[in-house]
């Protein structure tokens, strides 16, 4: 059986403890996104893509918004956002 803190069990993630590095186990990154860079607050593997939910790797990090502070999978995560918050639309 499974404990799961409260914050995880709201997102349905199991709660992660001190040993799973050790086995393996996967943490997300805590990360602050600039202009041209991004700065590590708290170490891990990835983040998560703001708009599919996707895992990013950090060294495959390319597209995120400073201003909202969102990291996106791709061109096309980043685009249905900025249309998203703009509201606009592509022309067909």
């Amino acid at each position: 059986m499974f404990l799961q803190a409260p914050e995880y069990a709201e997102q349905g993630k199991a709660s992660m403890n001190r040993f799973e590095k050790l086995f393996g186990g996967r943490a997300e990154a805590r990360v602050r996104f600039k202009s041209g860079e991004f700065e590590v607050l708290a170490p891990g593997d990835f983040v998560r893509c703001a708009v599919s939910g996707r895992e990013i790797a950090l060294s495959e990090l390319k597209y995120w918004n400073v201003e909202l502070q969102e990291p996106y999978a791709g061109a096309e995560e980043a685009l249905e956002r900025y249309l998203e918050i703009t509201g606009k639309r592509v022309k067909s």
